[in-house]
């Protein structure tokens, strides 16, 4: 399908959105991320301006709706207290994403996409879920781990604000990235790294996933500077192919459905 311009809810009037799914594509993706501080040299929307970056793109390739993304997320125990962040608690959060799926649902759309460019699992995988006994097709996929970038544009694992979360401001929006006040930082975890995966990274055995154990210290009492990693290496060359690589793989994954279930159609959920 040839690029189009992107369909956000918000621009629309209902007529047209309702139009929209009974006619054209009756999926939709809901962009999340959060407001989390990033360092000296990005903005705190970081992650909502990533989401809605990549989203965009996605919706001229493809032709799917987007709702609009609701900026605050939830975070993990060791965001909690850092200046700058503004987190929900992960029973608002699945409560927000769940009623935005189903106002979504009443104008049509029946198959869902959460797009996430923030580490919210632990309320985004309870969400699609408690959606999934309603009958509700949702899947919900982290950026970062649905690229599975193993060094092949990065040279570091992706962690926060760092080569990888700044590459991607570089080239969605360099307007709000400063990268004179760019630098390194980062704590250590409780246990070795080597039993950690890092975000988007191809694990190995014998290796845990970031976000399945109480692994960081607050972030509050150990980052000086809110950077793990080092932004430094960060490009707009290298976010570019970051965020090519996304929107390729969430494109092929939408086609995919739209070959499997016609408009209209509810994929046998429940």
């Amino acid at each position: 399908m040839s690029e189009q311009k992107a369909l956000w809810w918000q621009n629309l009037p209902a007529e047209e959105i309702v139009r929209h799914a009974k006619e054209v594509c009756d999926i939709a993706i809901l962009p999340i991320g959060a407001i989390e501080q990033h360092g000296p040299h990005c903005p705190c929307g970081d992650d909502d301006f990533n989401a809605i970056g990549m989203a965009e793109l996605i919706s001229k390739k493809t032709g799917v709706m987007l709702l609009p993304c609701p900026m605050y997320g939830s975070h993990p125990y060791h965001h909690w207290k850092m200046p700058g962040n503004i987190p929900l608690t992960y029973e608002t959060h699945i409560g927000l994403i769940m009623d935005i799926v189903r106002g979504a649902q009443v104008a049509g759309y029946n198959k869902f996409i959460i797009l996430s460019a923030h580490g919210q699992v632990s309320s985004t995988i309870v969400a699609v879920h408690k959606l999934g006994i309603e009958g509700i097709f949702a899947l919900s996929l982290h950026w970062y781990d649905f690229l599975r970038d193993n060094q092949d544009v990065l040279d570091d694992y992706m962690w926060h604000a760092d080569e990888a979360e700044t590459s991607v401001a570089l080239y969605l929006f360099p307007e709000l990235v400063d990268m004179s006040k760019a630098g390194k930082g980062g704590g250590e975890p409780l246990v070795d790294r080597k039993f950690i995966i890092a975000p988007g990274q191809r694990p190995r055995p014998g290796m845990m996933y970031h976000f399945e154990g109480t692994f960081a210290r607050p972030e509050y009492k150990e980052l000086e500077n809110g950077i793990i990693g080092d932004a430094t290496k960060a490009t707009r060359e290298k976010g570019e192919k970051i965020v090519t690589g996304v929107v390729d793989h969430v494109a092929e994954l939408i086609e995919d459905i739209r070959s499997r279930y016609a408009v209209g159609e509810k994929p046998p959920v429940g």
